[in-house]
């Protein structure tokens, strides 16, 4: 059947122009293609191998119109010792070769914006602001520093025959995984980054004795071979038995994919690129990043013995076979090599690096066709990166034109309201997205890839639109995969679905030493460079600074001699303006004339909007625009922007008229999440209603009516919470109780009737420090997850009203004990509410004297405790039809239960 529809491939090409070959294009479109489903695969018995055979050749055709892509006809087979990498770059570009092609490394030649050095920039850590970057950064940091040596380079010692002491880590980098080393090509990145942004000196001696050790196996291999798996692997793949993507381990960060190869040996070839590649971007970013002297040799050598593993497909077969080998994913090779290229200027790498563009992918974004559905998202993103690199490289413009055209279908028809994109790792159906919404959304790994792509397109284009994407998908897609300030703890899936947890799914949480996901790998990548993409240089004569990003930071710009101090006012729901200042120090006493260039986001309004230096007002431009000044900066120089922040919806992207009621609910840049197991009816009040007619803020002061009710039992203290939003139980607290679901149904808000909320603080035994002691005479008790409703004087959680069946009169508690409370009825005096045995709460009433009356009014009492979970800063409350709905930021949720889209024709 594959042959079949193949030759029915060719002959469409064929007719469609004249000279062309069919080109194969497939990312085996089934579960295959899923890092998952191969993961599982690796593990499993003898037996089931011959299921996977029939998963591994499936086909995704797509014939490329080679009219715009390049005219290449297939190399005839030549000796080792005529291959002519010269012959070959010109039969790529179709002339005579030139020594040194392209304007230069980095863009410079072409105006492109200049990267600042990460080891110029330096995050808010102690919190002045907004410091949630600060903190994801460090905790990140706290991740690195825990990772031992010797365990990370433990396969790589045992393949090349050295010592190995210590043992190995588990999950994907364990000894019997095909796919181990990968997540070491992604450390080196990341603790290149991480020591560049914070200068540890303890992360210095870790990533340089990394480099030391794999330069030792790399010397005993003698052949420039370096990886954690051995070379008999390749040999598997020219045998056509299977093996996990050895190559994808060598190119680590730029994207983190695998596959199981089992087509062609070429294919099989192909296929192991990508573990090499996550190796060789690793060193290349200590080479270039951390300055390590051994590693750019160590990068060349690999790209030498990989550059004789295609050239022997090539020698044997033809280009076209390697061309059909691109079908696997190869990763960024492309990527890597044309940075190594812009180093070196060896044109092997430059030509290397051509030969992994892959053709029929990008060929079907230089005719501008959104055929990404069924594609691997994650194998092909890093392809358009690489795309990119070569425009930057060669100033070709159709690389340019490719990479414009997929961001834009993209965010246009792919794109969650995050910013993240794909469904179980794949492109879906364009603008269908609500068929996608489910735990398994938004791999980890393509956000990180994405946010490169907009990066590279804001640098030539200066386009704000691209640094608003970049904002989103920072903020919503990549702070909401770290849990709070746990180092080490990520996910691999950010869940859209609703009433979905990030902690309940197929890989929920990871752990510290026994995951090493490839979304781990990119994980502490995105965390060691979060200050990469706040400012760009422009370089020339006068110069200019670009300021995308809105994150608490000190810039210290070297070309100006000039240091950027960079503020945020912390951010409330109740805050109508998002508050920035930039302060300016001179290095010189007479200052430099400079220019600075502050995005506008799209996001905001004019009404409001305000912008002053030294106190003295500026006119400002519209929303998704720059606000340029142009002087001589001094020491005290003082910039201060006020952007209006308001609520918005968003609608998903999907053009079926049954769905176009879903919408995100975004607060400036920030996806609002409501905290519900599933319920998304929200009550708008009509097509005509404002937002704000429907949310409105929580209140800071509604911190201090939390409580949570606690009881020992058993050597066991047990929370009074909400069970299935309706009713009531006693639930043992669970382990680390902050940022779970349990936390949420554990805190009440003690809401008193009228306005007085007489509320006090204490401190003692018995209640933790902080934890408020409950002083009114009567009161009702709101689940925190579920605003607008109360508990009822049956026990039921039912919607709030002014009835006093809703009322509950707070007394001291019946057991006597300092800080204890009981909760009567308000319309049944004498009756209170009593834990029962086992889990369940009921109403009793009040026995006079013996055993009874006191086993009685312990039952009915209740420690005050420290609530467990506090309305974050950012937060609101949504009208819902059935209840209403609280809503949070989407990346300060850990274990909750949530929902990000809501129907709003309810």
């Amino acid at each position: 059947m594959a042959r079949r529809r193949a030759a029915a491939a060719v002959v469409m090409v064929v007719a469609v122009v004249a000279v062309a070959v069919a080109k194969e294009c497939t990312n085996i479109p089934t579960q295959l293609s899923s890092h998952t489903v191969r993961a599982r695969l690796q593990s499993s018995s003898a037996a089931e191998w011959r299921w996977r055979e029939e998963y591994f050749h499936g086909d995704h055709l797509n014939p490329t119109d080679e009219a715009a892509w390049m005219d290449l006809m297939p190399l005839a087979a030549a000796s080792a010792s005529e291959f002519d990498w010269a012959m070959l770059y010109r039969s790529l570009k179709g002339a005579a070769v030139a020594g040194d092609e392209g304007g230069g490394g980095g863009g410079g030649g072409f105006g492109f914006l200049e990267e600042v050095s990460l080891h110029d920039v330096r995050l808010d850590m102690d919190g002045g602001g907004d410091g949630v970057y600060g903190r994801a950064q460090q905790t990140n940091l706290e991740y690195l520093l825990l990772l031992e040596v010797d365990r990370l380079v433990w396969s790589f010692r045992t393949q090349a025959g050295l010592p190995a002491p210590g043992k190995p880590y588990g999950g994907w980098e364990g000894p019997d995984v095909e796919l181990r080393g990968h997540f070491v090509g992604h450390y080196l990145s990341a603790a290149a980054k991480m020591w560049a942004s914070t200068h540890n000196g303890t992360l210095a001696g870790k990533m340089a004795a990394v480099v030391d050790a794999l330069h030792d196996c790399q010397a005993a291999a003698g052949t420039g071979y370096l990886s954690a798996f051995p070379a008999e692997f390749f040999d598997r793949f020219e045998a056509i038995r299977p093996v996990w993507a050895p190559y994808y381990t060598i190119h680590k960060a730029r994207n983190a994919t695998q596959s199981i190869c089992i087509s062609t040996m070429a294919m099989n070839l192909i296929c192991s690129c990508k573990c090499l590649n996550e190796i060789m971007q690793g060193l290349l970013d200590q080479h270039t990043v951390a300055g390590n002297g051994k590693a750019l040799g160590m990068v060349v050598a690999m790209a030498d013995y990989f550059a004789g593993r295609v050239r022997s497909v090539i020698q044997r077969y033809t280009i076209e076979r390697h061309w059909t080998s691109l079908n696997e994913e190869t990763g960024g090779m492309n990527d890597v090599l044309y940075q190594l290229y812009t180093i070196t200027k060896d044109q092997r790498q430059l030509v290397l690096a051509h030969l992994f563009d892959k053709p029929c992918f990008l060929g079907l974004l230089a005719v501008q066709a959104d055929s990404l559905s069924g594609f691997h998202a994650n194998t092909h993103i890093p392809v358009v990166i690489g795309g990119q690199m070569r425009y930057e490289v060669t100033g070709d413009p159709l690389y340019k034109e490719i990479a414009t055209f997929f961001m834009d279908i993209v965010n246009s028809s792919h794109s969650y309201a995050t910013g993240g994109t794909s469904v179980s790792e794949f492109w879906s159906n364009p603008k269908h997205l609500a068929e996608a919404l489910t735990t398994e959304t938004e791999e980890s790994c393509t956000t990180y890839n994405m946010l490169k792509v907009s990066r590279h397109l804001f640098r030539w284009t200066k386009e704000i639109a691209y640094a608003d994407y970049y904002e989103r998908a920072l903020i919503n897609g990549v702070l909401s995969i770290q849990r709070g300030r746990d180092p080490g703890v990520m996910i691999y899936m950010l869940p859209q679905g609703p009433g979905r947890s990030k902690a309940v799914s197929y890989h929920g949480w990871g752990t510290q030493y026994n995951s090493f996901w490839c979304c781990y790998g990119t994980g502490i990548e995105s965390f060691s460079k979060l200050g990469d993409s706040i400012y760009f240089e422009q370089k020339g004569d006068k110069p200019g600074l670009y300021i995308i990003q809105y994150i608490p930071s000190t810039f210290n710009w070297r070309t100006a001699g000039l240091t950027v101090t960079q503020q945020v006012k912390p951010l409330s729901s109740s805050d109508q303006y998002l508050q920035v200042s930039l302060s300016i120090s001179a290095a010189k006493t007479n200052g430099q004339y400079a220019t600075l260039n502050v995005r506008i986001p799209s996001w905001t309004s004019m009404n409001g909007a305000k912008a002053t230096l030294n106190d003295k007002d500026l006119q400002l431009a519209s929303p998704g625009t720059f606000l340029t000044i142009s002087k001589q900066w001094d020491s005290g120089d003082h910039l201060l922007l006020q952007f209006p922040i308001n609520l918005r919806t968003e609608a998903i992207k999907d053009d079926r008229p049954q769905v176009a009621s879903l919408n995100a609910i975004l607060f400036g840049p920030f996806l609002l999440a409501g905290l519900t197991t599933g319920d998304w009816d929200a009550k708008t009040g009509g097509a005509a209603a404002a937002v704000s007619d429907w949310i409105t803020p929580v209140p800071a002061s509604y911190n201090s009516q939390l409580v949570t009710l606690t009881q020992e039992s058993g050597g066991k203290t047990m929370l009074l919470s909400t069970v299935n939003d309706t009713s009531l139980a006693m639930l043992e607290r669970p382990e680390g109780a902050g940022g779970t679901d349990a936390a949420v149904r554990a805190t009440f808000r003690v809401v008193p009737p009228g306005s007085r909320a007489e509320l006090r603080q204490r401190a003692g035994a018995g209640a933790g420090e902080g934890a408020a002691r409950l002083k009114v005479a009567a009161a009702t008790i709101e689940p925190f997850g579920l605003p607008g409703t109360a508990v009822s004087n049956g026990l039921a959680v039912v919607r709030a009203g002014n009835s006093s069946s809703t009322l509950f009169n707070v007394v001291p508690g019946l057991d006597g004990k300092p800080g204890s409370v009981s909760l009567e009825l308000g319309s049944k005096p004498g009756c209170f509410l009593v834990a029962g045995a086992g889990a369940k709460v009921h109403v009793g009433c009040r026995t006079r004297g013996g055993a009874a009356a006191a086993g009685f009014e312990q039952a009915a009492s209740f420690a005050q405790a420290e609530p467990l979970r506090r309305y974050h800063a950012i937060s609101f409350f949504a009208s819902g039809v059935r209840r209403s709905f609280l809503l949070e930021p989407l990346f300060t949720l850990r274990d909750e239960f949530y929902t990000i889209y809501f129907n709003l024709a309810a």
